[in-house]
């Protein structure tokens, strides 16, 4: 059974218990005040009946019932046990009835109110006993005053009827509209099925279930499923991103790895025909043999190098994949920018290398890891000798606000603003076309990691044929650092 047939079965039973005690108090009210106001009357016009003249044996005597209009219309027999003797009102002998008398011994019992039908007439009658001076007995009579009742039995049947199919047509067209309201008020739900299913069933994340009604529990449903599947768009758009950069990290390493293999595998086939040759075999000479094998192993070693930096890249760009981090601890900046200029200059370079005064620094602190962060640094530096052949690469520092920017400027190649957005890619190389240096295009992405993981950020300004600058900028740490 669905959800809005539940609800209209339940709206509909209570409101049938509703009806059925609504009519059942109406018909209750109006059967009290009907008759009772009949049954007051009886019993008051019991005590006003009085013979129409002294009595005899066999008198003809009649029953006079009140002198008021009220009292003309009811019905009065009263009977004499001792003399077996009936006398009546005018009311009676018109219409020729005669009510059951009851047996004496049995009158106290039988006091009070009774239905009765004579000649298919509907009578309420009221029956007492009445003691007569000079008369034995309990009790000496019995007196019966009655009212015809059928025109208010006539009522109560039409009103019970009334109530019963008044009270089934109201509950038929109750069931009927509740459905209608119940299905009207379902069907943004029948929306949020179809939108479910249909996801279900394809791949379009972007459907979103229309509703203008009111900010009603389904109108905040429909806006929990519509924020739902904007989330589950956006994971759905990031694991596609994600997939596509796996793929084009994989293929990207493949290709990498491919040449120094190649390399490092031809070398070694060619050491192999070399060492195999019988003594004299062929044109070359020990001393050409030993010049040839030296030169192959030095490609190899090269090679070999080349291989265990990238696999060291890679592994670093896999741990950031994976959300691992690593531990941060207050560093002194003055000591550490120190030392890695003091390295730097160690580095092949053919440009000048140029660093600015550090003693402002001294007293300054940042959280962070100091091998990571000389790595990251290392890595523009190098990245800075490689693209200046000629001219100047300098290192300095600036401040604002509450952070550090660390600056790395070369008089190189340069870089086109087109491609600055592309160079923290992996596997990305900007001179890429014009094969100027060498490398793999894991460095900046490295690089942007360590930032970030500092809660840094990066500035690249750049000019084709003139140069590029660098500015990292890291947080300074303004509590004491903790020894």
């Amino acid at each position: 059974m669905s959800i809005r047939l539940r609800l209209t079965a339940w709206y509909s039973g209570i409101l049938a218990v509703m009806l059925l005690a609504f009519s059942a108090a109406i018909y209750g009210f109006v059967y009290i005040n009907t008759y009772g106001d009949i049954k007051e009357r009886l019993k008051y016009q019991s005590n006003q009946v009085v013979l129409s003249q002294a009595w005899t044996y066999d008198g003809t005597i009649n029953l006079m019932v009140g002198g008021s209009l009220e009292g003309q219309n009811l019905f009065a027999q009263m009977y004499i046990y001792n003399i077996n003797k009936i006398i009546s009102n005018n009311n009676m002998h018109n219409n020729n009835l005669k009510f059951e008398i009851p047996e004496q011994a049995v009158v106290d019992n039988k006091q009070g109110f009774i239905r009765a039908v004579y000649g298919g007439n509907s009578f309420l009658i009221y029956q007492r006993s009445v003691d007569i001076p000079g008369f034995d007995g309990n009790p000496a009579a019995v007196l019966q005053m009655a009212a015809y009742v059928g025109e208010q039995d006539r009522l109560m049947e039409r009103l019970k009827n009334i109530l019963l199919v008044g009270s089934f047509a109201t509950l038929i067209a109750a069931f009927t509209f509740g459905l209608f309201l119940a299905r009207k008020s379902m069907s943004p739900i029948g929306k949020v099925i179809e939108a479910a299913s249909g996801i279900q069933t394809g791949n379009d994340l972007s459907s979103r279930i229309e509703y203008d009604g009111p900010p009603d529990e389904i109108g905040r449903l429909i806006e929990t499923v519509n924020s739902m599947l904007g989330r589950m768009e956006g994971f759905y758009k990031d694991l596609e991103e994600s997939y596509a950069a796996q793929r084009r990290f994989v293929s990207d390493a493949s290709h990498e790895l491919r040449t120094p293999l190649t390399t490092i595998r031809g070398n070694i086939d060619l050491l192999q025909k070399v060492w195999e040759m019988e003594p004299g075999e062929g044109k070359m000479t020990d001393t050409e043999i030993r010049q040839l094998s030296i030169e192959s192993v030095k490609d190899i070693a090269d090679e070999s190098k080349r291989m265990s930096g990238l696999v060291a890249d890679m592994l670093s760009l896999a741990r950031a994949d994976t959300g691992r981090t690593f531990a941060k601890e207050p560093v002194a900046l003055e000591p550490m920018m120190t030392e890695v200029a003091r390295r730097a200059s160690f580095l092949p370079r053919q440009a000048e290398w140029t660093v600015g005064d550090m003693t402002h620094l001294n007293g300054k602190y940042i959280v962070g890891n100091k091998d990571y962060l000389q790595q990251m640094l290392f890595i523009f530096i190098d990245n800075a000798f490689k693209y200046t052949p000629v001219g100047n690469v300098s290192m300095d520092t600036v401040f604002y606000q509450n952070q550090v920017g660390i600056r790395i400027t070369d008089t190189g190649i340069g870089m086109d603003k087109e491609e600055v957005p592309h160079i923290f890619d992996r596997f990305y190389r900007a001179d890429e076309s014009r094969g100027i240096t060498e490398g793999i295009g894991l460095g900046l992405s490295i690089a942007k990691w360590i930032i970030d993981e500092h809660g840094g950020s990066v500035e690249v300004v750049t000019r084709q044929g003139e140069g590029t600058t660098f500015v990292i900028w890291l947080p300074l740490l303004f509590a004491p650092p903790l020894e």
